[in-house]
């Protein structure tokens, strides 16, 4: 009954409880409809809390469609934890807070009245483990549609420290981490975005000739050129009916081992064997860009190093002319609005969106000069560094909280 890693200066044991002796009530929100929201009065429904972060989105809110005067009750206050009750969310969890303002909340959440007795975060943190992930998962099931009732959260148990300062240590520290969380998203977010805008304007528009945005010394139209006549090879990839085996001899690429914008071998990819003939037709040479043609247009990745490996049937390989095209910038206008334009125009509309190797070679690109192109690659191949560092950041702050959320609670 104690926990693996533990503050110091905590030895006693810990008893288990469950939510109903941890709580003053519990009570169903307010069944009525939405309105504009007014700027003051929040409505929070299922949907307005993310389903990551467990806060509440501020992008679409709505005010209670009723005279708030009647509704007193459903306002949330310091120590109130919601729990969704049904449907596809049934178990997400938020926690007030008092930055949120005033609000109220619907129908389809059911509103826990914490004891001051115990940690509010602390407690909330409990509803982000695998335990309460479990408990929601055997609880919620039903001959319909899944749901959890306020009588059978009453009775989920939680492990619970002897002592409050054990529980407020352990919940402020999730807590902050997760506000870092929080700073760094943010902080991804408007990397990402930078980047959307650079490559809307360092691109020109559709039927336009230059672009909105231009580094210095560089004037004249952009050239118009078809792709295939900048390419030295493009073609659809191999399809085989042929069993995967990790003793043959090449690898199968798929879209799959296209990540970060490059081909990257998993210990997944599967392999196959191939006549000589078929190697040589089908085979990666460094400097290909691979496109996903099916189940995930726009998708790309550039091969930067030796594989045998041949590109598989939901694959284009493009080899293009590097003394006319750089890679990396066509990878760019590959994710430009320019680009989505055209490939909307030219995309065969079935159940998925897809494209094949002659369709998309007679796509035009507006070119600049090798070295206009370089400029361009350059800054925003550091945009992209920027992007990768900082998700790497939250992946090792969530491998973090993944591993606390373990560690800290029984």
């Amino acid at each position: 009954m104690v926990p693996e890693v533990r503050f110091k200066g905590f030895s006693d044991d810990w008893e288990q409880l469950p939510l109903s002796k941890m709580a003053n009530s519990f009570s169903y929100g307010l069944n009525v409809s939405s309105k504009e929201y007014d700027g003051k009065n929040k409505y929070i429904r299922i949907t307005d809390i993310d389903d990551n972060s467990h806060k509440l989105i501020e992008k679409s809110l709505t005010s209670p469609n009723t005279n708030l005067e009647d509704i007193s009750d459903y306002q949330l206050k310091e120590n109130d934890l919601l729990l969704a009750r049904t449907g596809a969310s049934v178990g997400k969890s938020y926690l007030y807070d008092n930055t949120d303002g005033k609000a109220f909340f619907a129908g389809f959440l059911i509103r826990v009245k914490l004891n001051k007795k115990f940690d509010e975060n602390f407690v909330f943190q409990n509803t982000l483990t695998n335990k309460y992930q479990q408990f929601v998962k055997v609880t919620s099931q039903r001959s319909g549609q899944p749901g959890i009732n306020a009588k059978e959260y009453s009775m989920f148990k939680i492990n619970v420290p002897k002592y409050f300062d054990e529980q407020k240590q352990i919940g402020n520290l999730l807590k902050k981490l997760d506000n870092t969380f929080e700073l760094q998203q943010r902080q991804l977010d408007s990397y990402n975005k930078l980047k959307k805008g650079l490559l809307q304007k360092l691109f020109p528009k559709d039927r336009e000739k230059l672009p909105e945005m231009r580094f210095a010394y560089f004037t004249g139209d952009w050239e118009q050129v078809k792709l295939s006549d900048l390419t030295k090879f493009h073609k659809q990839g191999f399809y085989t009916t042929e069993s995967y085996n990790e003793s043959k001899k090449y690898y199968l690429l798929r879209g799959t081992d296209l990540t970060g914008n490059k081909l990257t071998i998993h210990d997944d990819t599967p392999k196959i064997n191939a006549s000589e003939k078929e190697f040589n037709d089908f085979k990666v040479e460094v400097g290909d860009v691979l496109l996903v043609r099916s189940g995930g247009v726009g998708t790309y990745g550039i091969v930067y190093d030796e594989v045998q490996g041949i590109f598989g049937s939901y694959l284009i390989d493009f080899r293009f002319d590097q003394t006319q095209m750089l890679n990396e910038f066509f990878g760019y206008f590959y994710e430009s609005d320019l680009f989505k334009q055209q490939l909307r125009r030219i995309s065969q509309k079935s159940a998925n969106l897809n494209i094949n190797a002659e369709n998309i070679k007679s796509i035009s690109i507006d070119l600049p000069s090798i070295e206009e192109q370089k400029k361009i690659e350059s800054i925003l191949k550091q945009i992209d560094s920027l992007i990768t560092l900082q998700q790497e950041k939250m992946n090792e702050l969530e491998a973090l909280k993944k591993y606390l959320l373990q560690k800290l609670f029984i």
